[in-house]
This record gives structure tokens, sequence and C-alpha cells, in this order.
């Protein structure tokens, strides 16, 4: 069984940074390539960036470009998304997902539980 489990979200201002981590458990996954999504109140899940899994590939939403940085380290089975500069708007929960490399939930093959991520102004 496959899990994906993701941490290190809350509450920060304006302007903070946080840092997710999503950490794979149950089967080796390091072969997938990993997205992170995010979902507001009353919104579709909407792509935030994905990396292939040689890393030789990354994509990013044109709102988040330049403020978060995706990352992996293969060996602990573990992607990040640093998140710097943040906004209100960014408030929603994340989601870690992997399968195939894409922006769309449909690529994905294996999703997280989700972390709250909240941007006070």
């Amino acid at each position: 069984q496959v899990q994906l489990v993701e941490s290190g979200g809350g509450l920060v201002q304006a302007g903070g940074s946080l840092r997710l981590s999503c950490a794979a458990s149950g089967r080796t996954l390091s072969v997938y390539a990993k997205g992170w999504f995010r979902q507001a109140p009353g919104k579709e899940r909407e792509f935030v960036a994905a990396m292939s899994w040689s890393g030789g590939r990354i994509l990013y939403a044109d709102n988040v470009k330049g403020r978060f940085t995706i990352s992996r380290d293969n060996a602990k089975n573990t992607v990040y998304l640093q998140m710097n500069n943040l906004k209100p708007e960014d408030t929603a929960v994340y989601y870690c997902a992997a399968g195939n490399l894409g922006q769309t939930t449909g690529s994905y093959d294996y999703w997280g539980q989700g972390t709250q991520v909240t941007v006070s102004s």
C-alpha cells in the first residue's frame, strides 16, 4: 500500500515562508514524477509545481513562479515545496501526488491527505 504524507503546513503572515514535505512509504516511488496541488474552499484543485523522477524537468504554475521551489530527495523518498513571499491567495489545502509528470490531477496516481496552509494579511 502506498502512502503519501504531507507535513509542514500552518499559519503564516503574508510575506512569510513555509516548507512543505511529502514522505512516501509502502513502496519506492522515486521513479514517479512528484507534484504539488492545492485546493481553496469552493474552488477546484489546481496545479502548483511538479518535478520529473530525475529532477530534470520542473514545472510551475505561473502564479507561484519565482516564489515556490520544488525539490526531492529520492534517497529519503521525500519531495519538498519551499514557499516564500506567501500571499493570502496562497491559502489552501496543499496535496502532494505521485505519477506521471503533468499539470492535471489526472496525471497522478497517488495522493496524500493534504496539509492546510493559511496566509494572513
